[in-house]
């Protein structure tokens, strides 16, 4: 019965039906299903045949953002589960991820965020318009491997260059690996301001973060 549920939940992700993921999610538990195994064998599954399908082009960009709402929903029902248990879900790496200053986009950074929890990081989002201290501060709170900068205005993509010379002076370059993102960059500007990759979609950005932490 625990495979049909899980085989279920992973379906209702490809299928971008995000209540039916919460409803599953829910009668998973009930059914005493393990939160880790829901989260490893059901929604990680999903999200991966959801990248596969986008990466060979059966899919799009509103296909992903479905899936990932649908993650992100049954995300919140099971992580109280999880620390209720004291249990948590294996970290490949911690990411600080957020919108430079003076940029509001949103959904890019949001997906690659979810995208990135459901491959295993814990992550960080700081949301949209965040300053360069607030990330200096939370790379150092968290001791994060990764620190992952969106902009997706030519205004503020120098903001990226910013954030990085900010780590340089306060001494802890060396410890956190910097992903790019967002329309107007590419890995020639990754290269020119020193980040340590560029990613140009979220399937991207999940295949960067792990080989910068392997």
């Amino acid at each position: 019965m625990s495979n049909e549920f899980l085989a279920k939940i992973a379906n209702s992700l490809v299928e971008g039906i995000p209540d039916e993921t919460t409803d599953l999610t829910h009668q998973a538990l009930e059914a005493g299903i393990e939160p880790l195994t829901i989260i490893n064998e059901g929604l990680t599954e999903g999200m991966n045949i959801v990248g596969e399908k986008f990466q060979t082009g059966e899919f799009f960009l509103p296909n992903l953002v479905i899936a990932a709402s649908g993650m992100k929903k049954a995300m919140e029902i099971l992580e109280p589960e999880l620390l209720s248990r004291q249990q948590t879900a294996k970290s490949l790496g911690t990411v600080v991820i957020g919108t430079v200053a003076g940029d509001i986009h949103e959904i890019g950074k949001s997906l690659v965020g979810t995208m990135l929890s459901a491959n295993g990081f814990q992550v960080y989002d700081m949301g949209v318009n965040v300053a360069n201290e607030v990330f200096i501060a939370k790379v150092k709170e968290t001791g994060a491997d990764l620190l992952g900068l969106s902009a997706l205005l030519t205004t503020t993509m120098t903001v990226q260059r910013q954030v990085i010379s900010e780590l340089e002076e306060a001494g802890i370059r060396d410890q956190v690996k910097v992903l790019i993102g967002g329309a107007p960059g590419s890995k020639e500007w990754a290269d020119n301001i020193g980040a340590d990759g560029y990613a140009e979609d979220a399937i991207g950005a999940v295949e960067l973060a792990k080989s910068l932490v392997s």
